[in-house]
């Protein structure tokens, strides 16, 4: 380096004579040899010589090495910057002549140059090839070798937890544990070690949460032996300690009615473990069955628990503050956000009277009823409010509606497919709101393979009152089964009073007025062929349904009884009056939470009219999905006379005017899915009573997958008892249980 006291410029051209300047010093003898070894000199050191004689300095600050001389040195450079780099030069062969620069003349001794340098040894011819440009050199990183690395990293482990198992914590804890979510394995030592003590953690509070709340866990990482590929093993152990119980339980909580309604509801008891679960269960109580009880408004406090972890028994003293709020009856309903409804129609739609004790099951019903219209994209019933004084102290609430206008049109299609009825489909297209307050108009197609049909309905649902319907229908078809093909026109009127999942009612009802024009085949006994007729029908329909089931779709316990009567009149020459009466019982028994057995008993009877003058399509006939499965639809009862010419050709079913039908399933469900094994009997008859003779049996199995609208059923039959003709299996899949 230069020597103190010299000032040297480093820009431009002067830059190389820095450079050239440091190295001729740095190579300045600095040692003299003695006997091999390096021996300091008494002399004044060369640093401070410079400095004593700088003034004297002929040259001053001119340059050690002349500009044309350093110049000279330099090889020559080519203007191609990508050209290859020449090959390295030579170098001089070592020696150790002594530079020619005289010492200073201060100096007594020569400095010591040092160890001799070794020779040079023999050029490789590879350092002598030019380099390749740079251009030509592949940067891409190699990736293989870091998957490698990183592979070559993962830390395999295995996870041991000890003490949770006898206290039911175990599968709890693996769920949470943040070994298991690694899967055993890791990138280091230390991240096993981070999730043993997270893990720790878990036991401790899984622990509190039953209530030992003295619990504590270690763990612990242990190594395979030395040169074992075995995994490392994470042990996390839990020790319990004691189980704190309650000592005492206060609600702190204004006078409510009755006087003991919170605290029935806490279900505490002294002695009890302090189990965090069954607490906020009990919380969550209060908080459910006060708003049920008159309470909207009540709000739950945070609770305190005193543990006493110094005392001879483990227990702890559990305070809870209640603010109940006002006790409330129901009011009025007020409305906010979009006019779907007025208030008029909205007031059909409540379960309670105004002044009745405020429950919050009524508001919810309130709520899904509102829901089920379709006409909401969203609706809200909340609880105001008002300082109206209401019956036996309670203050009034209104629930205000928020209303939330959504789509009025909806499409819809079902599909189904039996023996004997063949393939159906049947899609609809609905403007629910087309004639406000849910006046709809319905327009429907069916299309099978042996039933076609369009219709239109008018139909206002919640009419004067909620689940009451009032229909009118126009309908034609085309049906064309073995025992009739007919094609058929019907104006109907309909007013209906119906349960609904929402609200399954004990008594339902149904009446109406139908005109009918039919032009079916029938049989004429005199000609022993069928003829075309037409016939003309006034009918008067009625339903009474009383149902103490415990499902509508699906129902698992309970019965139902069902009367059907409808007085009618055909005319087809003369004008003739009949009635047509069907009663039906059905009931469901469970065995276990698994087995339901189920069973129907149906009869059927027309009075006043001889069969053959009555449509065949208003006559009774058994067989089908929905009668006794394994026989064809409409097949069971009186056939055509056989044809002399061919008594072995297939006869079509004539009919009758009664019916008896019976029905048995044990009805087996297994999450979503059950099977169902059934027999089946019935037949219909000639006479206008059933004589429950000549029945015909059939029996099969069914899968059901269970949905939130009802079961898919898929049933597969044979018939017992066969006659001639009938056919070996037959097929059903629908919607719904068959009853």
């Amino acid at each position: 380096m230069p020597v103190k006291g010299t000032r040297y410029s480093v820009t431009g051209n002067e830059r190389r004579h820095y450079w050239l300047a440091a190295a001729l010093v740095a190579a300045t003898p600095a040692a003299a040899q003695t006997d091999g070894r390096s021996v300091a000199q008494p002399a004044v050191q060369p640093a401070s010589q410079p400095e004593a004689t700088s003034s004297a300095d002929p040259q001053g600050d001119a340059p050690i090495v002349p500009e044309a001389t350093f110049d000279a040195a330099l090889p020559p450079l080519s203007g191609d910057i990508n050209a290859p780099l020449e090959p390295m030069p030579s170098l001089p062969p070592a020696t150790t002549t002594a530079p020619a620069t005289t010492p200073p003349a201060t100096s007594t001794t020569p400095l010591a140059t040092g160890d001799t340098l070794p020779p040079v040894g023999p050029e490789d011819p590879v350092l002598a090839q030019p380099l390749a440009p740079i251009a030509t050199f592949d940067s891409t990183p190699l990736q293989t070798v870091a998957v490698e690395t990183a592979r070559e990293r993962t830390i395999r482990y295995d996870t041991q937890v000890r003490g949770l198992d006898a206290l039911n914590l175990d599968g709890e804890f693996k769920s949470l544990s943040a070994l298991r979510e690694g899967k055993g394995r890791a990138d280091n030592a230390g991240q096993i070690a981070a999730r043993a003590r997270a893990d720790e953690a878990l036991a401790i509070r899984l622990l509190h949460s039953r209530g030992y709340y003295d619990a504590t866990a270690t763990s612990l990482v242990e190594r395979p032996p030395a040169g074992s590929d075995a995994p490392l093993t994470a042990i996390v152990t839990a020790t319990p300690g004691r189980l704190y119980h309650f000592s005492s339980i206060t609600v702190v909580a204004p006078p409510v009615v009755p006087a003991d309604l919170i605290r029935r509801n806490l279900p505490l008891k002294i002695g009890d473990p302090i189990d965090a679960g069954r607490v906020e269960a009990a919380e969550a109580n209060v908080r459910l069955q006060l708003p049920q009880n008159g309470y909207p408004f009540v709000e739950i406090g945070q609770r305190d628990i005193l543990l006493e972890d110094q005392a001879p028994e483990a227990v702890g003293a559990y305070t809870l503050p209640v603010t109940p709020g006002p006790r409330a009856s129901f009011g009025r309903i007020v409305t906010t956000g979009d006019d779907v409804f007025g208030l008029d129609h909205l007031n059909l739609f409540p379960r309670y009277r105004e002044g009745q004790l405020y429950n919050t099951t009524l508001t919810d019903d309130l709520r899904n009823a509102l829901i089920a219209t379709g006409l909401f994209r969203g609706v809200g019933v909340e609880p105001q409010r008002t300082g109206r004084p209401g019956p036996d102290g309670t203050e009034q609430v209104d629930l205000l509606v928020r209303q939330t206008k959504g789509p009025a049109r909806s499409l819809a299609a079902t599909a189904g497919y039996s023996t004997g009825q063949g393939s159906r489909v049947e899609g609809s297209w609905t403007h629910r709101n087309l004639f406000p307050d849910e006046g709809a108009l319905i327009g429907a197609a069916i299309l099978g393979t042996q039933e076609q049909g369009l219709s239109a309905t008018f139909r206002r649902s919640n009419a004067g009152r909620r689940d009451r319907t009032f229909q009118i229908l126009a309908n034609a078809s085309h049906q064309n089964y073995d025992a009739y093909e007919a094609y058929t026109g019907t104006l109907a009127v309909r007013w209906s009073y119906d349960s609904t999942p929402l609200w399954q009612k004990k008594f339902t009802y149904a009446y109406g007025g139908e005109l009918t024009g039919t032009n079916e085949d029938v049989y004429d006994f005199g000609l022993g062929r069928r003829r075309r007729g037409t016939f003309g029908i006034a009918a008067l329909p009625g339903q009474v349904v009383f149902d103490q089931s415990d499902s509508l779709l699906n129902p698992t316990r309970g019965y139902r009884l069902k009367l059907n009567v409808s007085p009618e009149a055909s005319l087809r020459g003369t004008l003739t009056p009949y009635v047509r009466t069907m009663v039906e019982a059905t009931g469901y028994y469970p065995v276990t939470d698994s087995l339901v057995i189920a069973g129907r008993a149906r009869a059927g009877s027309i009075q006043g009219i001889s069969r053959d003058d009555l449509a065949p399509s208003r006559r009774y006939y058994g067989g089908g999905g929905g009668s006794v499965r394994g026989y064809g639809y409409q097949r069971l009862g009186p056939l055509e006379p056989a044809n002399p010419a061919d008594p072995d050709a297939r006869r079509n079913p004539l009919g009758g005017r009664s019916l008896n039908e019976f029905s048995i399933e044990a009805r087996y469900r297994f999450g979503n899915f059950g099977i169902v094994p059934f027999v089946d009997a019935g037949n219909s008859y000639e006479s206008s009573l059933p004589t429950f003779s000549a029945l015909r049996f059939g029996a099969g199995i069914g899968g059901r997958f269970y949905t939130n609208f009802g079961p898919l059923r898929v049933d597969v039959a044979t018939p017992l008892n066969p006659r001639p003709g009938d056919g070996k299996v037959a097929l059903y899949i629908s919607i719904g249980q068959a009853f």
